[in-house]
């Protein structure tokens, strides 16, 4: 996303509308600036804007509609269409999306209307569906743990398996439990008179901002670029002097994984892969002014994935990253 005047960051109309005119220039990211836009514009308090827009959204071809159709059922029942919220809410159960963050915010929107049962479900179908207990849990799918951790403590439900391991990875980045966390006594403490509950309290918050803070400066991986087959094979057809950089997919993938061996060998941390897709990296190309037959690109399009957080992690602990299917060490992990 390219800069542009910023308005005053207090003013939520102004800077949506600022939004709205990038989107128009640069309307290969179109989807992630008219999500920032209706969030602004909710924030302005004009939530039939924000529903246009999601709807504007939904009318197009998304990288991730059941998160815009979540969003959407929240604004809705924040204006008084809970019907239509609940609908879209169901829909989402139905539909089943493999994005963590369209769980979340439905179970979200939920919680705060006080429906703590169905957000319950919701966190859980969730968290069943994307986290596989024993593998690495995927980082955009914490806060799926994290959120259904909270609601059971809301509702007086015992511990779980799941929650076991929301504590396990809560307790890698804070001093303070979650179950202190997500104590409901700390609602009362909120609007206590007493300055030591008070005080106890700020406390507690500090340590959640910084917990936060660590998140949103936890550095993206050093990156290594996948095609999968039918991608590749529809990349080259495209642009065939790219068949330098890759000969075939066999060869494409051992190089990936003898790249990453080699990194991890030099003691570079934190690597990862990215899966591209021919639509995306020619958005890309377009983006830079350049033509996709130019092979430079190809590492800068890696990272902006990566910086995008859309990196695997490697070595991955479950199936392999090629996408045979087959666990990693008995696949490229071998």
């Amino acid at each position: 996303m390219r800069p542009d005047t910023p308005a005053d960051p207090t003013d939520h109309t102004a800077e949506a509308e600022r939004l709205l005119r990038t989107a128009a220039q640069y309307p290969e990211d179109a989807e992630q600036l008219l999500l920032h836009a209706a969030a602004h514009v909710e924030l302005a308090g004009d939530r039939p804007q924000a529903t246009t827009l999601y709807d504007r959204l939904l009318a197009g071809s998304l990288e991730n509609p059941a998160l815009v159709r979540a969003l959407k059922a929240a604004n809705l029942w924040e204006y008084g269409h809970e019907a239509e919220a609940r609908a879209i809410i169901d829909g989402i159960r139905t539909t089943a999306p493999r994005s963590p963050e369209a769980w979340v915010i439905a179970a979200e929107s939920l919680e705060s209307h006080d429906e703590l049962a169905t957000a319950h479900e919701l966190f859980t179908e969730g968290v069943e569906l994307l986290i596989v207990q024993g593998e690495e849990i995927p980082y955009d799918c914490r806060p799926l743990l994290l959120g259904r951790h909270r609601v059971r403590r809301l509702l007086a439900l015992p511990h779980d398996v799941w929650d076991v391991l929301a504590d396990d990875e809560h307790s890698s980045s804070s001093p303070i439990s979650l179950d202190e966390l997500h104590d409901p006594k700390r609602l009362w403490a909120l609007g206590s008179s007493d300055p030591e509950e008070l005080s106890a309290e700020i406390a507690r918050l500090r340590a959640e901002l910084g917990t936060y803070r660590a998140a949103l400066s936890r550095p993206f991986p050093v990156a290594v670029l996948h095609w999968p087959s039918t991608e590749l094979t529809e990349l080259l057809s495209a642009y065939p002097t790219l068949t330098s950089e890759y000969p075939s997919h066999e060869e494409h993938l051992a190089t990936i994984e003898s790249s990453l061996r080699e990194l991890a060998a030099s003691g570079t941390e934190n690597l990862g892969i990215v899966t591209a897709t021919v639509p995306s990296y020619e958005a890309f190309a377009a983006s830079e002014g350049a033509s996709p037959n130019d092979a430079s690109l190809l590492p800068q399009y890696a990272t902006t994935l990566a910086a995008r957080g859309r990196a695997m992690g490697w070595p991955p602990r479950g199936k392999c990253w090629c996408g045979s299917g087959t666990p990693y060490p008995e696949c490229h992990g071998e």
